[in-house]
């Protein structure tokens, strides 16, 4: 009989973590049995379940799991999971991040699941809420831990923050598992990938396309990249397009930013503005095969997806220092930039622009190894090798 997986994740918006999830729930070894379950995208997401579907995949939708923080929704969401578990009599429950990861728990306690794993895909321990807020929800995190079996953190960074910055969870319980993905999407067909973006968003074979990709949020502050975007057009001699890939709540805060500092934009494919909003692309390696530089402005992260793949098409990447963002960049792939010197990112966006064409021959040399690193194959022979672990530990 395979041991029953009750994998938890926030909800199916578009990002690295539905990849994860989908994987380890299509391709664990037959030992194995999976339920899927997470909460349905909210307004101003794209939705992530073509990628379930993709896979053949049919996750179980909780629409009482929500972002937000409501009592009424999420008591709702734990009485629904905890039918769930009633149901489905998993031997694992394996939640995904902070939502999932207490209103799962806390179900999976009350109902005496005989493992629980939870991976922290990032956290909100700073830059996110004010200090009693942030308090609350380390207390929280402490005390979920204690009655986890197991912890997951996506990269040294991480488990370091984990066990000894905030004390949230013990060195011994806490594993260290990279994220992966399918890759070689990021390596097939790109001249005529970019050849498609190039022409559909009349990028002209002299214009350097710079891109930062994800949420438009304020924890991402891409206030820094526009001024960064600002700078190198001025004093960089080169002609440069700037693509903001992503859509969110601070969409229309950023276009007053813009409008506020003169600088042209669009969200039309067919105008060429130094700034274009393109909203969700769902097929980004056809994106990053044509850009030519990445950027990542954010002020936390947790190991962002955005970087490994623009890693995975060889692009040069100028990022701040954040979350596990120095565990994954090569070092030939990028500069890492302090998230509390803003000039610095300004400057080296600069550098990159300047020094494209040799930071890219870079890049290059770090492609092989982030291919190999962050593999979707990797990852599904780390969860399982946990698990047979754990489940051994038990016996």
């Amino acid at each position: 009989m395979p041991k029953k997986v009750l994998r938890i994740i926030n909800r199916f918006n578009l990002g690295g973590i539905t990849y994860n999830v989908a994987y380890l729930t299509k391709y664990l070894s037959s030992d194995f049995e999976t339920l899927l379950i997470g909460g349905s995208e909210e307004e101003g997401e794209e939705s992530s379940l073509h990628i379930t579907e993709n896979l053949g995949l049919q996750p179980v939708i909780v629409e009482e799991l929500q972002r937000s923080i409501g009592f009424k929704s999420d008591y709702a969401a734990y009485k629904r999971i905890k039918q769930i578990i009633k149901e489905f009599k998993p031997d694992i429950v394996h939640t995904h991040a902070s939502k999932a990861g207490a209103v799962g728990r806390l179900a999976a306690i009350h109902c005496k699941v005989p493992i629980i794993v939870h991976t922290f895909h990032g956290h909100v321990f700073h830059s996110y809420f004010g200090k009693i807020k942030t308090a609350f929800f380390k207390n929280i995190e402490r005390f979920l831990a204690k009655r986890t079996n197991a912890i997951i953190a996506i990269s040294d960074i991480q488990k370091k923050e984990l066990t000894e910055t905030f004390k949230i969870c013990k060195p011994e319980q806490t594993h260290v598992i990279n994220l992966g993905f399918d890759l070689e999407r990021f390596t097939q067909n790109i001249e005529q990938k970019r050849k498609e973006f190039r022409t559909k968003y009349h990028l002209k074979d002299d214009e350097l396309a710079i891109g930062i990709i994800g949420r438009l949020a304020p924890v991402k502050n891409h206030e820094l990249f526009i001024d960064a975007i600002e700078n190198a057009a001025n004093h960089s001699g080169k002609k440069i397009r700037a693509f903001i890939i992503g859509d969110g709540e601070t969409r229309s805060p950023l276009e007053n930013y813009l409008i506020a500092k003169k600088l042209p934009f669009t969200n039309d494919p067919a105008v060429t503005k130094l700034f274009c909003f393109t909203s969700w692309i769902k097929n980004v390696d056809w994106a990053l095969a044509g850009l030519d530089l990445v950027a990542l402005s954010s002020r936390n992260e947790g190991t962002p997806v955005s970087l490994i793949e623009a890693q995975a098409a060889g692009k040069f990447i100028v990022t701040t220092n954040v979350g596990g963002t120095a565990d994954i960049l090569h070092k030939d792939c990028g500069f890492l930039c302090d998230k509390d010197q803003p000039g610095e990112f300004i400057s080296q966006i600069l550098n990159a622009v300047i020094n494209f064409e040799t930071l890219s021959a870079k890049a290059k040399n770090g492609q092989q190894q982030v291919l190999k690193q962050f593999s979707y194959k990797r990852l599904v022979n780390d969860v399982e090798n946990l698990y047979n672990t754990l489940l051994k530990a038990k016996k």
